[in-house]
C-alpha cells in the first residue's frame, strides 16, 4: 500500500471520527427546539455537550489539515469549487461558538433567546450542507482537465446532494436525542427516548434511500457490507432505545455513521473527487497527492500526535460522564 493510500484511509478516519462526535452536539443543537420545553431543560440540553463541543471541532481541523497536507489538489478544488457552502458552514461555527460562549453573559430573556436560536440554526445547517457537500463529492462534479471546479452552486443542488443533506441531518438529531436519554435524568430524558425512537424510523427511511441508490450507482462488494452494517446497527439503536439501554443505543448510532461515512469514502476510493464531464479528468489519490517525502514526514508526526489527541479527548468525556438534570442548574445567572 502506498503512502498516500494510508493517507486517504486516515482522513477517511478523521472524517468518521469528526461525524461521531461532532453529529451528536449538531444534534443536541437541534433538540433545544424540539425537545426542551422551558430555559432550564435548554440549558441542561447544552451542558450535555458544554464541556466538549470544541474538543469534537479539532477533528474537523484535523482532516482539512490533513486534506491540505496530502492532498493539495484535492484540497484546492474541493475549497473552491464548494467555496460557498464551505463559507457558510465556517460561519455557521463561528456564530455557534459565540452563541455557547455569550449566551450566559447577560440575564435579559431577549438576550438569551437570541443566542438560543442562533445555536439551533448554526447546528441545523452544518448537519445539513456536509450531507450535500459529501454527497456531490461522491456523485461527482465538473472539473475540467486543469483540476478546475468548472459548475455553479445551482449544480450541488441535486437531488441525491439533497437527500444526502436530509440523512445526514436526521442521522445527526437521532443520534443527539440517544446522547441526551445517556447525559440527562428525569422528564427530560423520557422524553429524549421517545423522540429519538421516532427520529430513528425517519433517519432509516432517508438513510435506506440514501444508501442504496449509492450502491446502485456507485458501490460494489465492500461498500455493500458498509451498507449492510449501517442498517443493521441503525436497527440495532431502535431496538436498545426501546428497551431503555442508552449506552448501546449511542453505541450503534455512531456505528450507523460510521459505516455510512465508509461507505461513501469505499465508493470514492481510489478517486477522491471524481469529474462528472470526463473521467479521465478525476481527481485519484495518485494524481492529487503530495511527495512521497512529504507524506512521510507527515506520517511520521501523526504517528506521535493522533495518539495524545485521542487519549486528552477520552480523557474528558470520563470526566464528565455523569449524567446532569435540571436540579443541577442554579435559578440565578
Amino acid at each position: 500500500m502506498h503512502l498516500h493510500d494510508v493517507w486517504f484511509v486516515l482522513i477517511a478516519f478523521l472524517w468518521t471520527g469528526y461525524f461521531f462526535l461532532e453529529g451528536f452536539d449538531f444534534g443536541i443543537g437541534v433538540l433545544t427546539k424540539l425537545l426542551a420545553r422551558d430555559r432550564s431543560e435548554r440549558r441542561v440540553l447544552i451542558n450535555t455537550i458544554g464541556p466538549v463541543w470544541d474538543g469534537n471541532e479539532v477533528w474537523l481541523l484535523s482532516a482539512a489539515g490533513a486534506t491540505f497536507a496530502a492532498f493539495p489538489d484535492w484540497y484546492a478544488t474541493l475549497f473552491s469549487g464548494f467555496y460557498l457552502p464551505m463559507l457558510l458552514i465556517l460561519l455557521c461555527l463561528i456564530v455557534r461558538g459565540v452563541a455557547f460562549e455569550y449566551r450566559h453573559k447577560r440575564d435579559e430573556e431577549r438576550w438569551q433567546n437570541n443566542w438560543e436560536h442562533a445555536i439551533f440554526w448554526t447546528s441545523l445547517l452544518p448537519a445539513v450542507l456536509w450531507g450535500v457537500a459529501f454527497g456531490n463529492i461522491v456523485r461527482g462534479v465538473k472539473i475540467d482537465a486543469h483540476k478546475n471546479y468548472v459548475g455553479s452552486l445551482l449544480d450541488l443542488l441535486n437531488p441525491y446532494a439533497i437527500l444526502g443533506g436530509l440523512v445526514t441531518l436526521a442521522l445527526f438529531t437521532f443520534h443527539g436525542a440517544v446522547f441526551a436519554s445517556l447525559k440527562t435524568v428525569g422528564g427530560i430524558r423520557e422524553r429524549a427516548r421517545v423522540t429519538a425512537s421516532f427520529l430513528g424510523m425517519i433517519a432509516a427511511g432517508l438513510a435506506l434511500v440514501f444508501m442504496v441508490w449509492t450502491q446502485i450507482d456507485k458501490g460494489d462488494g465492500k461498500s455493500l457490507v458498509a451498507l449492510v452494517v449501517a442498517a443493521a446497527a441503525l436497527l440495532a439503536a431502535l431496538v436498545a432505545n426501546a428497551l431503555g439501554r442508552e449506552g448501546w443505543s449511542f453505541t450503534f448510532s455512531g456505528v450507523t455513521i460510521a459505516a455510512l461515512v465508509a461507505m461513501l469514502f469505499l465508493t470514492l476510493f481510489p478517486n477522491v473527487m471524481p469529474s462528472s464531464l470526463n473521467e479521465s479528468w478525476n481527481l485519484t489519490v495518485s494524481n492529487s497527492s503530495s511527495s512521497s517525502y512529504t507524506l512521510k514526514i507527515m506520517t511520521w508526526g501523526a504517528g506521535f500526535a493522533a495518539p495524545l489527541v485521542m487519549l486528552y479527548q477520552g480523557w474528558t468525556y470520563w470526566v464528565f460522564r455523569k449524567r446532569i438534570g435540571t436540579q443541577h442548574i442554579a435559578d440565578a445567572h
